[in-house]
């Protein structure tokens, strides 16, 4: 019998390094032989990522409401977590994601969604995949944001005022400190090579591997 990947969840507001931390992860964890995925949410899967470019980028001078934008994202997971998630892990691959239900909790919440309407979706929505690690991303929200400036890249979200991605940051770390046995925060204001060696120490001690 194939022994279950494990599930990893990088989450965090926007310009935190989530994309360079789970590439350099991958990299590690298939050196240990532990044959890695990476995808994203909203994304993953065709459909999933058709619902992702209407979210991100609705059409100019329109905007979803939280709770169509939270529904939207849930149907995206659904499809995502039925045909990749699952499935690899299944397989007994460890799979990486880039944002998962804690995002929607916390950008959702934000916008005025009950926490209970959304953790009711969450939970029919997750209940085969539930991550089994999630590193939490955090740094002061002016310094992380002029590193996505730099990039010259912007979505619905990201081109959102401060106060709102200071309330992001604060949604990340109530979850960290409701769940500390699923969630690692990590200081993404360091070094990339110092926050991969943080996310590998966590990985190390919460799910058994060598680091």
């Amino acid at each position: 019998m194939t022994t279950p990947g494990r599930f990893i969840t990088l989450e965090g507001g926007e310009g935190s390094g989530k994309s360079t931390l789970i590439a350099t992860l991958s990299e590690a964890l298939a050196v240990k032989g532990l044959d890695p995925i990476i995808t994203r949410e909203p994304g993953g899967t065709g459909l999933a990522e058709s619902v992702r470019n209407l979210v991100l980028t609705p059409p100019a001078d329109e905007a979803w409401s939280p709770l169509a934008e939270a529904l939207l994202m849930n149907a995206a997971r659904s499809d995502h977590v039925d045909r990749k998630i699952r499935p690899a892990l299944d397989r007994g691959q460890w799979v990486l994601c880039d944002r998962y239900a804690d995002s929607t909790l916390v950008y959702q919440g934000i916008g005025g969604v009950g926490e209970d309407l959304l953790r009711t979706i969450q939970d029919e929505v997750t209940k085969t995949a539930r991550p089994d690690l999630t590193l939490i991303l955090d740094g002061p929200v002016d310094k992380l944001l002029s590193r996505r400036k730099q990039r010259g890249t912007s979505d619905t979200f990201e081109s959102r005022p401060q106060a709102f991605h200071e309330s992001v940051r604060d949604g990340f770390l109530k979850i960290a400190a409701q769940e500390p046995d699923r969630c690692v925060v990590l200081d993404a204001t360091k070094p990339p090579e110092d926050v991969f060696q943080q996310a590998m120490n966590a990985i190390s001690s919460r799910l058994g591997i060598p680091a």
